[in-house]
């Protein structure tokens, strides 16, 4: 395959949370007695890190748990070492999320002051008894003040998380939270089904029968709900769950996942993709720290993507967006033709009205969103 030389991103997950959401299983600890230590070992890594990263990058991505419970100076201190150290492209993407009821006027400010461009706040629902049943710290009222924080900052690219799916929702009741979040103007609208993830305190909750699931149809008929809402609204899906005003206005760090392009995870836990190897470092902050403490990047493990590897994650990645997968792209880096090898099956899925597009590109269907792991298998067991 080909050297992808597209500009990278830089992710940046900052571990703390007040507390962990009931549906979330990423990494995070409670305890911000460790914050000076972290940021310390951060900044570290990064000068560590510059030696092993040749490309250029146009985005940074500050995620976590919840990167507003560090302190305003540390934010600053990150944004500055990462300048002082890495390849940054001019006018970079630098988005950060917040959660509601961890910032206020100062605290945005000081974000937009230090450079900050892009902001995403996790509203996840307009109902305080969803945010109760998620699990949640924040109220409705911390959610329209942190909006309104935001557009007085300064910001203009603003982006608000919502999650749908949730036990006895109906379409009524999450058209209600798609009009209030459309009501924000914001640029940016992430909706993303709740999943069940494996040892959370809500996959608890469901193993014990608290609550019964919605059925497939109800699910499919609300992600249907979501695409035409919004798209009636003047937003373009151009992801399964992501929709932006404008193109200039999509997410262009979330956009280097999609397209195979490189990254590097910086904090626990954070996944890199330097072609084709993938790294990943150490889930706990102790160990994170301690490495770091000792002069070595923290990483906890690393793979070799191998030639059946990167081409099934190039169609794994392609199919979720709406411009799916760049054929030509496709023959360029693995010097194979996607139509030779997948042409009998994207001529089925055609009849089934599963997949779209032209000779260049390959994209599901509004249908085929519905299905895209299962197509993605369809495509895994083709011989190439």
């Amino acid at each position: 395959m080909k050297t992808i030389k597209e500009p990278g991103g830089i992710y940046i997950h900052i571990p703390f949370c007040i507390k962990k959401c009931d549906y979330c299983n990423f990494y995070s600890v409670p305890d911000l007695s460790l914050e000076q230590d972290f940021v310390n070992a951060l900044v570290k890594e990064i000068t560590m890190a510059a030696a092993q990263v040749c490309f250029p990058c146009n985005t940074i991505y500050m995620g976590g748990g919840t990167p507003s419970t560090l302190k305003t100076k540390h934010i600053q201190k990150i944004i500055k070492s990462i300048f002082k150290n890495l390849n940054i492209l001019p006018d970079p993407e630098i988005t950060i999320e917040v959660n509601p009821g961890t910032v206020n006027t100062d605290t945005l400010k000081a974000y937009f002051d230090a450079g900050i461009n892009r902001i995403n706040i996790g509203v996840q629902s307009f109902n305080n008894e969803n945010l109760k049943f998620m699990g949640r710290i924040h109220s409705v009222q911390d959610a329209e003040n942190a909006l309104k924080w935001a557009e007085d900052a300064g910001f203009v690219n603003t982006g608000i998380d919502l999650i749908y799916g949730l036990p006895a929702q109906n379409q009524d009741l999450w058209i209600y939270d798609l009009q209030k979040a459309v009501n924000h103007k914001p640029a940016h609208i992430s909706c993303y089904m709740l999943t069940f993830e494996h040892g959370t305190p809500l996959d608890k909750r469901r193993l014990k029968g608290e609550f019964s699931l919605l059925d497939d149809e109800i699910s499919g008929n609300l992600f249907e709900t979501t695409i035409n809402f919004l798209k009636d609204k003047t937003y373009e899906q151009y992801e399964i769950s992501n929709f932006a005003k404008t193109k200039a206005q999509r997410s262009k760090h979330n956009l280097k996942y999609w397209s195979f392009a490189p990254y590097l995870g910086l904090g626990p836990s954070a996944h890199s993709f330097l072609f084709p190897k993938r790294q990943w470092n150490y889930n706990s902050l102790k160990k994170y720290i301690t490495s770091i403490k000792k002069g070595n990047l923290p990483v906890k493990g690393s793979e070799i993507l191998n030639r059946e590897q990167q081409i099934m994650e190039f169609i794994y990645l392609g199919l979720r967006t709406n411009q799916g997968i760049d054929t030509d792209m496709f023959n360029r880096y693995f010097n194979i033709n996607f139509y030779q090898v997948f042409g009998n099956l994207v001529k089925e899925l055609k009849k089934q009205g599963i997949i779209t597009g032209d000779t260049a590109f390959c994209a599901l269907s509004k249908k085929g969103m519905r299905f895209q792991d299962s197509i993605t298998r369809m495509f895994m067991c083709q011989d190439f």
